[in-house]
């Protein structure tokens, strides 16, 4: 087992280890999804959070192996990428992969757990949240600070942003599922826009990112912003939906 750890935690690499080949039968079961499986683990006073990434097609085992780094070590390299630009993100710990000589098989990212109130899909699915429209403005800004940074987040969806309210009721948000992600010296107006394609269905809240990314991108109008920024969301949702209908009539074929 390959296994590379932050150099904070070094007098901690046999645990955190340890954790990683007990991995399938230690831990509190977080997420039990049909590709990936995240495990909470207790290393004295703090909770590591553990993915375990499935083993890849022999194609992609291959790949991720000699031509391309795995998901679990791309994970923990742009998390120290995005911490150097200060953007929010769990820390990583560590990151391990098993190899033979043909390709890749299991791997594992290893980071902090944080306990948060929220998601961005909180903001949608609940219109009715306390502050919604505090949050989703800070959001904006958060995004904004992304596209300033060069930081195209490509798994920019509802589920991956973890939002936390702090003590004087301020806003903390912290990205995760890192594995898809570029770098830029700079993001052009349609590259930012088309990267918060994903987020939200709803107009109303496209209006009002449209009108918070407005008072600091002061390149483009807030009319500009909000056509631009709704087209693409637009046109991801009637694309999103066909697969799904297309998918349900597989799967009704299928029986």
């Amino acid at each position: 087992m390959k296994f590379i750890i932050n150099q904070i935690f070094n007098k901690r690499q046999s645990e955190i280890e340890n954790f990683i080949l007990n991995f399938d039968v230690d831990g509190k079961l977080l997420v039990k999804g049909s590709r990936n499986t995240i495990k909470i683990f207790s290393l004295n006073d703090q909770l590591l959070n553990i993915k375990a990434f499935k083993k890849p097609n022999l194609l992609n085992s291959f790949v991720y192996r000699f031509i391309r780094d795995s998901k679990a070590k791309r994970s923990y390299n742009y998390a120290l990428k995005l911490l150097e630009k200060n953007i929010g993100t769990p820390q990583p710990i560590a990151f391990a992969e098993y190899n033979d000589a043909i390709g890749l098989g299991k791997s594992f990212y290893v980071c902090e757990h944080i306990t948060t109130e929220y998601t961005y899909r909180d903001l949608v699915e609940n219109p009715n949240l306390e502050n919604h429209e505090a949050i989703l403005r800070a959001f904006t800004v958060f995004c904004y600070k992304l596209h300033e940074a060069g930081v195209e987040f490509k798994d920019h969806s509802p589920g991956n942003t973890l939002i936390k309210i702090n003590k004087d009721q301020s806003y903390s948000f912290y990205l995760v599922d890192l594995n898809r992600m570029q770098f830029h010296a700079e993001m052009p107006f349609k590259q930012r826009m088309y990267n918060l394609r994903r987020l939200t269905p709803k107009k109303e809240m496209i209006a009002i990112m449209a009108n918070e990314y407005a008072k600091l991108y002061t390149q483009k109008t807030e009319t500009e912003i909000f056509s631009l920024m709704w087209n693409l969301t637009s046109e991801f949702q009637m694309k999103f939906h066909s697969k799904q209908k297309m998918k349900k009539k597989i799967k009704f074929w299928k029986r």
